[in-house]
């Protein structure tokens, strides 16, 4: 074991460890959910990155010397090819707004890079954690940017995803195109439809959909690093400031610009909170387009039946060769997941206080979250469901030729007034002799 101290007392810990006392703190005073920040190698990777570009860019301004400057850029580039990821232990919904996630990234980079110099670990020099690798920054505006950072990333693959499964729903669309099944409105039967046309309206929900959170995730680019606590960029000199977004969307690869009001990043998440709002209204389109299959296949003898989906396992262990829509109902229940990480980033939102929202980590994690989910669970919907669903086409013949079809065709011929009569006197009989007989029925007065 070795000791560090601070002002509030000393602390032990493992020897080997690149972490040091305010890590060890947040994991005994903070931790419950189980969550750490270890699982989101994203958020790592942005932070590190973070800490590369102030590092480059406090040597630009001078504040770091060029060879502790090279140091610290150096153990962020080791750390993100993979070498000691499992160092980073805080809690990821710790309160304090972010500072354990910070002092985490800090000690573990000091660490990493006085042992360059022989340096034991807890020396921290000649790099310190707060005054080298933290030099013109703030937890709240390097949390703040890599959140954001992170999030960006993980949308490329809900994105490709996303994708993938509108391609897939467009080419049943397709093949679907020549069957006619029967609509229905308020769960009764309606007029005829073609099944591909059903199928068109999912794919360009999804599109839809699509475009709204692609415009809001693009919103995350603007950042407010440099900003510092508030958004003053006290503790910050302006040559710092005038480099460090370049230096960062270099290192990056993201076209990432300031904020306009960076007092306004400080106070306000909404664009985190326009990300969460677009997940949830796919998480909610997802589920009706998951309830319209398990409907659609519904049977194999009392239901629907209009389409089969695939079977990959067994769906009782009481009724043998039972198979349930077990694809869809999963996607149903990631997406019920998606709608309550929706509700925790509003909640963060609204109980912001004053000059800074010390919320946003718990906002960005269940982002992340509910786009890790969906990352997971569409690939296996698309996979083996999507590609694999047939068509029940005598099913869809005779749904197609039901009573409500006909009516609707003969009304559009005869008019509303005459069929509804016919009905009412007639019954379902009385339409077939209509449809069959030209326009007469047996009661040549009708």
């Amino acid at each position: 074991m070795r000791v560090e101290e601070d002002a509030i007392g000393k602390v032990e810990l493992p020897k080997e460890a690149l972490y040091g006392i305010n890590t060890v703190r947040t994991i005994e005073n903070l931790s419950f959910s189980n969550r750490t920040l270890k699982q989101y190698p994203l958020y790592v990777e942005a932070l590190l990155i973070v800490k590369k570009s102030a590092a480059a860019a406090n040597v630009k301004a001078k504040v770091l010397s060029k060879e502790v400057g090279e140091q610290i850029s150096s153990a962020c580039n080791q750390l993100l090819s993979g070498a000691n990821g499992d160092q980073f232990l805080i809690d990821v919904l710790h309160g304090g707004g972010g500072i354990g996630t910070n002092m985490n990234v800090n000690e573990v980079i000091a660490n990493f890079a006085n042992a360059a110099f022989g340096v034991e670990k807890s020396g921290y020099a000649p790099i310190h954690p707060t005054e080298h690798v933290n030099a013109s920054q703030s937890t709240s505006d390097v949390c703040h940017t890599a959140i954001r950072m992170a999030i960006i990333s993980s949308f490329q693959s809900l994105r490709q995803e996303i994708n993938d499964l509108i391609e897939k729903v467009a080419f049943k669309a397709s093949e679907f195109s020549d069957i006619t099944t029967i609509s229905r409105t308020c769960l009764q039967d309606a007029m005829r439809v073609r099944l591909g046309d059903k199928f068109s309206g999912y794919a360009a929900m999804l599109e839809r959909r699509l475009k709204h959170m692609e415009k809001a995730v693009a919103q995350l680019h603007a950042i407010n690093l440099g900003g510092t606590v508030i958004g003053s960029g006290v503790g910050a000199s302006d040559s710092y400031r005038d480099v460090i977004v370049r230096k960062l969307s270099e290192a990056s690869g993201l076209l990432l610009h300031h904020r306009e009001n960076l007092f306004d990043a400080a106070q306000n998440m909404d664009d985190l909170a326009d990300v969460s709002s677009e997940l949830k209204q796919l998480a909610s389109c997802l589920i009706k387009f998951a309830k319209d299959l398990r409907l659609l296949s519904s049977g194999p003898e009392a239901g629907f039946g209009e389409i089969v989906l695939p079977a990959v396992q067994a769906g009782s262990s009481f009724f043998p060769g039972k198979i349930n829509p077990v694809i869809p109902e999963t996607l149903i229940q990631c997406c019920f997941q998606v709608l309550g990480c929706d509700r925790v980033v509003q909640a963060a939102l609204e109980h912001g206080e004053l000059d800074l929202n010390v919320f946003e980590g718990a906002a960005g994690v269940n982002i992340l979250d509910a786009m890790n989910m969906l990352s997971s669970m569409l690939p296996k919907f698309t996979m083996l469901c999507i590609n694999g669903t047939t068509v029940n086409a005598q099913r869809c013949e005779q749904l197609s030729n039901g009573l409500i079809p006909l009516v609707v065709t003969l009304k559009e011929k005869y008019s509303y007034s005459k069929i509804s009569t016919t009905l009412k006197e007639k019954g379902h009989e009385g339409i077939k002799q209509l449809f069959y007989n030209g326009g007469e029925t047996n009661d040549t007065n009708q």
